[in-house]
């Protein structure tokens, strides 16, 4: 039994310290277990979307606010590179009071499973998504062996 209040003021401090040591525990309970930061995207970077289709791949990549002109797309082999520029310029005569949506620039580069033919790509800009169809090489496509009879 308890003889003194610094006894349970001791006990209360106890378990103050323990609930915060659990809090900080638990505080990343929810999380997804690739938070780390070689699984995370840089906050400019667009999120993309890889589906594969027969003979064609598709990319959906999120690049809101970004003009067709200030995107950048180069395919050599199977190695695809999206990059662009957002820029957001204050009108003449306006004094900016916040300023969230600055001016940035990102590259994402991929290695697809299969060489894409460069000359028959496809790139429509819809809505702040970038399409692309990228049409799998002839050397990539299955071959039927015809066999000979001896």
């Amino acid at each position: 039994m308890f003889t003194r209040i610094s006894d349970i003021d001791r006990m209360f401090g106890a378990m103050d310290r323990l609930r915060n040591k659990m809090d900080r525990v638990f505080s990343d309970y929810g999380r997804s277990y690739l938070s780390d930061p070689a699984f995370t995207l840089r906050s400019n970077s667009p999120r993309t979307n890889l589906l594969e289709s027969g003979d064609t791949f598709e990319v959906q990549a999120e690049v809101p606010g970004i003009s067709k002109n200030d995107l950048n797309i180069k395919i050599q082999g199977n190695y695809l590179e999206i990059s662009g520029k957002r820029s957001v310029d204050t009108p003449e005569g306006y004094k900016v009071h916040r300023n969230e949506r600055g001016s940035s620039s990102f590259s994402r580069s991929f290695s697809l499973p299969d060489a894409i033919d460069a000359e028959k790509v496809e790139a429509a800009l819809k809505d702040g998504i970038l399409y692309l169809k990228l049409p799998k090489s002839e050397t990539a496509k299955p071959k039927m062996i015809k066999i000979n009879t001896a």
